[in-house]
């Protein structure tokens, strides 16, 4: 198959790099100095202290890429809109485009330039992280769920899951994607902005009876809105994957910490924020989630 990958920071370039042994891959990002690497020196992957390099091509621009087959989106929640329609050019009719991304919405940005029939979203257990230009770190393995948004398209996602598991990347396909996707988000939602507001790793969100409070209140209002939309989560049952994932990351900084430590934007509009957004169309107050969006918001402001 012919993949691109819009997005080439630690996830994107971790399946762009895996995909590229058996596929012609194009990483598609503008941080022209990796890209630069990449295309030199190969794209380089740390994975149990052994690197292993990977000849995908890449490029800044996707004017110079060729018809895909697949469009794999790996850009940050916040960015979905601009980077899909900025790469528009490498999307056609036939064109699959799969969303692995963190938050919730990305769909609705994909619809704006790809046909609903054409869109599989999902999610991702894997972990990466960037050790610099060219160079990542393959931080953690885990199994990757995929489904259509059109049950007709189904046969997509089969195809996208085949050329997967021949490269090597766990995968299955979900009945119910978005209630994966519910359920990691709800994860992101309890974890990600309380460590990027106390400034500490994600385990230690365990060591506090007032952070186990805010944590619960998170869960239980989220869980509350989604059931509104028919996604079927329970509030215990999450609450105590919530604390799993925590202590498993124990000492893990979470994506939105590093975002406000690197003086970042953060996804906080659509992790907590699409809570709120929810909640806004459906009338209903989501004032746990809605002051947790301020909070995050005031520190990128103060910064």
């Amino acid at each position: 198959m012919k993949i691109g990958i819009i997005g080439a920071g630690a996830m994107g370039s971790l399946y762009g790099g895996i995909l590229s042994k058996q596929n012609d891959v194009y990483l598609i990002d503008i941080w022209k100095e990796h890209i630069d690497c990449i295309n030199r020196d190969g794209l380089k992957i740390v994975e149990d202290k052994v690197e292993n390099i990977v000849y995908p091509k890449a490029t800044t621009d996707s004017k110079l890429v060729p018809h895909l087959d697949l469009v794999i989106v790996f850009v940050k929640s916040i960015h979905t809109l601009k980077a899909i329609q900025s790469n528009q050019d490498i999307i056609c009719d036939d064109t699959i485009v799969l969303s692995l991304q963190n938050g919730y919405g990305n769909t609705e940005d994909i619809e704006t330039v790809v046909k609903r029939e054409n869109i599989i979203v999902g999610t991702t257990s894997h972990g990466a992280t960037l050790l610099g230009p060219g160079k990542i770190k393959h931080a953690g393995v885990g199994m990757t769920y995929i489904g259509p948004l059109d049950e007709k398209s189904k046969y997509k996602a089969e195809k996208i899951k085949k050329n997967m598991e021949y490269c090597g990347i766990d995968t299955d396909i979900s009945e119910n994607i978005l209630e994966l996707i519910w359920s990691k988000l709800i994860i992101n939602i309890a974890i990600n902005p309380l460590t990027a507001i106390l400034k500490i790793e994600n385990g230690k969100l365990l060591e506090s009876s007032y952070s186990l409070d805010l944590i619960k209140d998170l869960v239980d209002e989220s869980v509350s809105i989604a059931k509104e939309i028919g996604i079927n989560l329970e509030k215990d049952e999450t609450l105590e994957k919530v604390k799993n994932v925590a202590s498993n990351t124990y000492s893990n900084k979470s994506s939105m910490l590093q975002d406000i430590l690197n003086k970042r934007e953060t996804e906080i509009d659509k992790i907590n924020g699409a809570v709120v957004k929810v909640g806004e169309k459906l009338g209903i107050s989501t004032p746990i989630n809605s002051t947790i969006v301020k909070l995050v918001k005031s520190i990128n402001d103060l910064k």
